[in-house]
């Protein structure tokens, strides 16, 4: 069963950043990515909230 996320925070971390993902039990997931990893992601999050949008009208 999925976990529910709690709240994430994106930090630098050299070359790289760190994902640091927290659920709602507390257990924290930490995460290497890119920047384009992370251009990837967050281009990916606004394609489904567009997709979201345009269901809703």
């Amino acid at each position: 069963m999925a976990k529910t996320l709690s709240r994430f925070t994106i930090e630098p971390k050299g070359e790289d950043y760190l994902l640091l993902i927290e659920d709602e039990d507390g257990e924290t997931m930490e995460i290497s990515a890119t920047l384009e990893q992370l251009d990837l992601l967050g281009e990916t999050i606004d394609e489904l909230l567009e997709k979201d949008d345009a269901d809703e009208e």
